[in-house]
């Protein structure tokens, strides 16, 4: 299957989902400037004069190539959200390019902002997400988990903890249109053991119910 045709696919799925999380905007576009230096601070990103903007502003090119994956997960996002492409401030739509090495895993994270739908259009990928905690505490946090063969399609709802393991002995490739402009990452090993400060070794002893140098062994890896 054409690799165009998955990401014609992807976007025009992602575009249902498109005001999810932000909110609708008032005119047909607003190109983002870069607000790095800005003194004001707005949902989003500051609008480019109308009368400047160019058909580049809604363009980007790249995602043909794949990420470097010689990293200790083995896998590459590659993103194309408003702050690699300024036309898509305010709607409320991006997109990311995902390369796993043989048993390569995007580790559990979660989009605060952003249901998420992937393709795989190579390669062979056991996904799934957990949902957040039950109503009744005697009941368990549930797995969703599929594996996903090329022009294969899962969703991932908004703000719910997910991953992508690569099962396969070669690489695998996938696309994914999120329902944000900036969707956001978090990724649950780094948030958790990496966070600068760190978070107290007590808290993560109670939390996880393990010995404290079980702890910081893991804040050692981040």
């Amino acid at each position: 299957m054409a690799i165009g045709f998955l990401l014609f696919t992807i976007l025009a799925l992602a575009s249902s989902l498109a005001y999810a999380s932000d909110p609708s905007p008032l005119q047909d576009f607003c190109v983002a400037v870069n607000d790095s230096k800005a003194t004001v601070f707005v949902n989003g990103k500051i609008c480019k004069d109308p009368k400047m903007v160019t058909a580049d502003d809604f363009f980007f090119s790249g995602l043909n190539k794949a990420g470097n994956t010689s990293n200790p997960v083995g896998s590459k996002v590659t993103p194309v959200n408003v702050n690699q492409l300024a036309g898509l401030n305010t709607l409320g739509i991006s997109l990311v390019r995902i390369d796993y090495a043989p048993y390569g895993l995007n580790p559990p994270h979660t989009h605060p902002r952003a249901t998420e739908i992937l393709v795989v259009v190579q390669g062979t990928l056991y996904v799934g997400f957990v949902t957040s905690n039950p109503a009744n505490p005697n009941m368990k946090n549930k797995l969703f988990t599929k594996t996903l063969y090329p022009g294969d399609v899962f969703v991932f709802p908004e703000g719910l903890i997910h991953f992508q393991f690569n099962v396969g002995k070669t690489k695998a490739v996938a696309f994914a249109g999120l329902s944000s402009q900036n969707p956001g990452v978090i990724t649950i090993a780094n948030a958790v053991f990496g966070s600068n400060p760190p978070i107290s070794s007590d808290v993560l002893t109670k939390a996880f119910q393990v010995d404290k140098n079980v702890i910081k062994y893991l804040q050692g890896q981040f």
